[in-house]
């Protein structure tokens, strides 16, 4: 395995490459790389948000829960009434709920100080240099960006977004220059204060105070990231270690009894059909150790943080979260899913996606083209996908007839899609073959100097 960052920006991957060449190693590079994405990849995440990694490190596998908490703490419950939404994923209508009282307990910054403590070997304000440089110099709207921000435009625009992306009085364009003052102070107080920011508490509880939000102070003292052991399979000659949630690959993978897309139409576990802004950073050092990092801000609640740029996460309102114990202080179920695999030469995959209920599918095609279908990285990303919801199958173009046949016989509806889209996932994954990130959402992939 040589040395690789892929995720979802070049700008993102610049981030950890910068890193790995400057002496750091996996951990340093994925906090490097998740605060660049929390300026170039604010419409899928921010510090306000939550995550999961996979760690490798030393031999030792380990997860790590940063995800959104229950909000509420040394408060009396109160009913918050949220803004409904109705936004359009290519073809698809999914439906939304934001506002305020959407936005949890984030985890972000708790999860990557976290990952600094326990693996970082660079000083803390080495690794939050590249997004400060980033939020300074502003960033480039890639196309795929540009293509997502149509779609969430109705949240994206809401309150203080309208000036960040809509300055001119209309959406950004590709190419045009997206800037965020704001996290100019952000970061700032990030790299002075470290992952534990009284300014960014401060700013938070006032903004709760202000529109009548959930989250308490006892909400974010009480924050903790936890550690974990993830989910293992052996599947023919791989070993698998992923998260355990609510779109783990591993099921699916252990059913999988050849890689043709009608196995996989069966194969994989049919579900709601929501889409979730998400991003994904797979890092692999030079010893072999990685870093497999998946954040997200659900859709964003459409509020900023007043003067730093900090759209809060909308978990409260994305109803496939809303499962099991809701008490204040638990933490949210979550779709995320960072995922290694292992065989008698060792590491031989690093690999995670963002797409809310399509990361399953889009993860488990992805692993069979590298490992059972022997595709460079690349090309595993970048063919077409599939995904099952119910009896309909969503499908991209360049599935041979014969498939599509197979697909109607074998009893489902074929909705074929016009292009590769970001309904699909976005994959970032490292492996032997090469790494890559997902051109449906703009990714990117490099190997350092």
């Amino acid at each position: 395995m040589r040395a690789a960052v892929a995720a979802g920006h070049p700008a993102t991957v610049d981030a950890g490459i910068e890193i790995l060449d400057d002496g750091g190693n996996a951990a340093d590079a994925a906090v490097a790389a998740s605060l660049a994405s929390c300026v170039a990849e604010t419409l899928m995440t921010g510090l306000l948000g939550g995550g999961h990694a996979i760690v490798v490190s030393g031999g030792e596998i380990r997860t790590l829960d940063f995800f959104v908490a229950v909000p509420g703490l040394g408060a009396a419950r109160q009913p918050v009434e949220l803004e409904r939404l109705e936004v359009p994923f290519g073809i698809e209508l999914v439906h939304y709920s934001v506002g305020i009282g959407s936005c949890g307990v984030p985890g972000v910054l708790a999860g990557l100080g976290e990952l600094w403590l326990r693996d970082g070997s660079l000083p803390w304000a080495r690794l939050v240099e590249p997004a400060l440089r980033l939020a300074r110099e502003g960033v480039d709207m890639p196309a795929a960006h540009v293509s997502c921000l149509e779609m969430l435009a109705p949240v994206m625009t809401m309150r203080e977004g309208k000036r960040i992306y809509a300055p001119s009085g209309h959406l950004l364009q590709t190419g045009e220059r997206l800037q965020q003052p704001g996290l100019v102070p952000a970061l700032e107080a990030v790299s002075e204060e470290g992952a534990e920011s009284a300014t960014l508490d401060a700013a938070l509880l006032a903004l709760m105070e202000e529109r009548g939000g959930l989250v308490t102070r006892e909400d974010l003292d009480s924050y903790e990231p936890a550690w974990g052991e993830p989910g293992r399979i052996e599947v023919r000659s791989f070993e698998f270690a992923s998260r355990i949630g609510l779109a783990s690959p591993l099921p699916a993978l252990a059913r999988l009894e050849g890689t043709d897309p009608v196995s996989f139409a069966r194969a994989l576990a049919n579900g709601s059909d929501r889409a979730g802004d998400t991003t994904n950073i797979t890092v692999v050092d030079g010893d072999g150790d990685a870093v497999v990092l998946t954040t997200s801000l659900g859709l964003g609640s459409g509020d900023w943080l007043p003067g730093l740029d900090l759209h809060l996460n909308s978990m409260l309102g994305e109803t496939d979260l809303l499962v099991g114990d809701l008490t204040p202080g638990r933490r949210m179920a979550s779709m995320m899913a960072p995922t290694v695999a292992f065989d008698g030469d060792g590491l031989a995959l690093g690999v995670g996606a963002a797409g809310g209920t399509r990361l399953r599918s889009a993860l488990v095609q992805v692993i069979a083209g590298i490992l059972d279908d022997d595709l460079s990285a690349r090309d595993a990303v970048e063919r077409p996908r599939l995904h099952p919801v119910g009896e309909v199958v969503h499908v991209e173009p360049g599935f041979a007839e014969p498939v599509l046949a197979a697909l109607d016989a074998a009893g489902f509806t074929v909705r074929p899609w016009p292009s590769l889209h970001h309904y699909f996932g976005g994959v970032s994954a490292v492996s032997r073959s090469g790494a890559a990130g997902d051109p449906r959402r703009s990714g990117s992939a490099r190997h350092p100097s």
